[in-house]
């Protein structure tokens, strides 16, 4: 018999970037759960070649919607066609993110007195305006029904600073490489968006919470990998499925009087 404190059946939940690596591993633990997800995402169409999904679109559980989280417009939009096709959400998980890849241009993973203007706009855009414009549209829809459950996605790099020396391998070959600090200062915004909106929607009851996660293994380089694994208490980088019994618990009635809270998925990485 399952328990129905964690039930998240026949619940609406929106999904962010939900096409991305963790996106994905989300929707997959929901709707196997019972839920209709609604995945937002610019790549909408990849949806029909994630034969992971196929049957969700089939059984009514999953609907993709091309979105931009940084138009207000086209988040409204998508609400629309939710609440058409299904109602208004129970959830909304916020994933859309951008970071540099290892394989960026060298400006971009260069040193801090020459990162380009340009690329830090780009991340903030859509880390930190997407998230708020999604808040603003999804959260407040679900405040005039009295109930709902927001999750904005931070990192580890939000609460503390990147360890520079898990990137030491790039520069002993020859380039000079740094993780980039837009990233970081996004995901630091999003702890006090989460604290201020906690309190703002709270006699409306909407929960809103963090989850910070580490990093999760993606076929990075191996050296890398190493590097980053020496530095984490558990002594692995995080399996895409590690996160989800967080995602459950958020937006599940076991959470109903969390709000506010920022729960650290790492590792251990944040411990020493």
């Amino acid at each position: 018999m399952s328990d129905i404190l964690f039930s998240v059946q026949d619940r609406t939940i929106v999904i962010t970037g939900g096409l991305g690596q963790l996106g994905i591993q989300f929707t997959t633990a929901l709707v196997e759960r019972g839920a209709r997800v609604a995945i937002y995402d610019l790549e909408a169409d990849q949806a029909k070649s994630t034969s992971s999904l196929c049957s969700a679109v089939d059984a009514d559980q999953l609907m993709t919607v091309a979105v931009d989280v940084t138009d207000r417009a086209s988040l409204e939009d998508a609400l629309k066609r939710t609440q058409t096709n299904w109602e208004t959400p129970h959830g909304l998980i916020n994933c859309a993110a951008l970071d540099s890849p290892p394989d960026a241009p060298a400006e971009e993973n260069g040193p801090f007195e020459t990162y380009p203007q340009t690329s830090w706009k780009r991340v903030m855009d859509v880390n930190v305006t997407g998230t708020f414009l999604a808040c603003q549209v999804i959260g407040a829809a679900m405040a005039t029904e009295g109930r709902g459950s927001i999750i904005n996605i931070s990192s580890i790099y939000g609460m503390i600073s990147p360890d520079q020396r898990i990137y030491e391998q790039r520069r002993t070959s020859g380039e000079e490489f740094y993780k980039p600090v837009a990233y970081s200062v996004s995901k630091s915004a999003l702890f006090n968006m989460t604290r201020y909106l906690a309190t703002y929607w709270a006699p409306a009851n909407v929960r809103v919470n963090t989850v910070t996660f580490g990093g999760v293994f993606n076929r990075q380089d191996p050296a890398f990998v190493d590097a980053y694994c020496a530095r984490v208490p558990l002594g692995r980088m995080a399996n895409p499925n590690d996160y989800n019994g967080a995602m459950i618990f958020l937006l599940s009635d076991a959470a109903t009087y969390m709000t506010g809270a920022n729960i650290v998925i790492d590792g251990g990485w944040t411990a020493w």
